[in-house]
């Protein structure tokens, strides 16, 4: 039996210890996990610099090995993240609706586990903990494939999670990671209907595709993000400064980053030049049309190939626009539906921009990089789902439940 297979099989056969569990039970095993991090961050940094050796090796770019980097400040955060999962509200069996019948049947919409959830994702070894935290609290058993660049910081903290869990209620089988580096691992889970109950990817388009167009087993797909910030005539010039460097700069690597900076022709005839400047400053490479391109004669031109581009590094698209029109239009042309902003003093248009851009989250005023998790309360996030079934955006434990109908009656039958 393969080793994907399996794991599987072990994950499957524990969902009935999990569905025993209480809150406490789950939250206890959740603290001791977080513990045990901080105790292990140590060996963990260890075998993290391992990948990272390897990684470099391999000429892997800087923004990827800032994803793949842990140190101690980024460990006690992921371990936070478990200790805030812990304090949110346990979702199973949450009534959700009640019906009571005219024939005196009693029915109840209950939250329950989905069941075995697969994840596939790439160079972040903080998802491993981020995703075994969500799917436990939920009732889920995980089975996890992360990218070969992680692999040894991905097999350390699994070692030291199961560690935890087997000091207290939770089955340390609920928690399994595929080892196995060759694609066949991704397109044997792809395959695994009866075992997996769904696949979520995380990670880059070509990967996000590749599952959702060979799995057979259900999955939730979280998209892409080609993030957009369109700064209207009217912005002020501070504010929309600020938001754009944020959007951008404080972590390009991540999915809510900024790709394409819209400007409106009036608002980029008075400031566009400065904010390149500022961009410039902050070691951003700026790709233009040509009307950024002459106020800003440093930068490169832009292909209509990089406007379809998710950088995920220190470079980022500026087009200059006519009007909100021309900017939704780009934005549904190039978008991802993951997350797009748009700063403006103008209501009427903020009003515009946040019904007709199609996204799982749109922003007035505020940056793109808020689309996450633990800043909308959620704790960690399993993903950003930019589809339109069963999940849309950060998803939370909610978003890891399906749903049960229970039915009581006093010997009802049907005629």
């Amino acid at each position: 039996m393969s080793e994907v297979r399996n794991k599987a099989g072990l994950a499957k056969n524990v969902t009935t210890v999990l569905n025993k569990l209480n809150t406490t039970q789950k939250n206890e095993a959740l603290l001791a996990m977080a513990d045990a991090l901080i105790q292990r961050s140590a060996d963990i940094m260890v075998a993290n610099e391992e990948d990272l050796k390897r990684g470099e090796e391999q000429g892997i770019s800087a923004s990827l090995l800032d994803r793949l980097a842990l140190n101690a400040s980024r460990i006690e955060a992921i371990a936070e993240g478990l200790r805030q999962i812990a304090k949110l509200p346990d979702p199973v069996g949450d009534t959700l609706e009640t019906i009571e019948r005219p024939n005196g049947l009693f029915i109840r919409k209950v939250r329950v586990p989905i069941g075995v959830i697969g994840i596939i994702y790439e160079a972040r070894p903080n998802v491993t903990v981020d995703a075994a935290g969500l799917c436990l609290k939920s009732g889920n058993a995980v089975v996890l494939r992360g990218g070969s660049s992680a692999l040894s910081s991905n097999r350390k903290i699994v070692e030291v999670l199961h560690e935890a869990m087997e000091r207290t209620a939770m089955p340390k089988d609920a928690l399994q990671l595929i080892e196995d580096p060759n694609r066949a691992s991704v397109d044997e889970m792809l395959k695994l209907n009866g075992l997996l109950d769904v696949i979520i990817p995380r990670g880059g388009s070509s990967l996000i595709q590749n599952v959702v167009m060979n799995a057979t087993v259900p999955v939730i797909e979280t998209g892409a993000g080609i993030c957009h910030t369109f700064i209207d005539e009217s912005a002020d010039p501070a504010m929309a400064e600020n938001i754009a460097i944020n959007a951008k700069v404080q972590r390009p690597s991540v999915c809510n980053a900024m790709e394409t900076l819209l400007v409106h022709k009036d608002f980029a005839a008075a400031h566009l030049s400065a904010l390149a400047d500022s961009f410039r400053k902050a070691g951003v490479e700026l790709r233009g049309d040509e009307e950024t391109l002459r106020l800003s004669p440093w930068a490169k031109p832009a292909e209509s190939s990089d406007y379809a581009t998710e950088y995920n590094d220190y470079i980022l698209n500026i087009k200059v626009v006519n009007n909100l029109s021309e900017a939704i239009k780009h934005i549904a042309a190039y978008g991802t539906k993951h997350s797009e902003c748009i700063v403006t003093a103008s209501q009427e248009n903020a009003e515009r921009f946040l019904q007709e851009v199609d996204a799982a989250a749109v922003y007035h005023n505020a940056s793109t990089r808020f689309t996450d998790g633990f800043e909308f309360g959620f704790g960690a996030e399993i993903g950003i789902s930019t589809q339109k079934l069963h999940a849309r955006g950060p998803m939370g434990l909610p978003a890891l439940t399906s749903t049960k109908y229970i039915v009581t009656g006093n010997g009802q039958i049907r005629h």
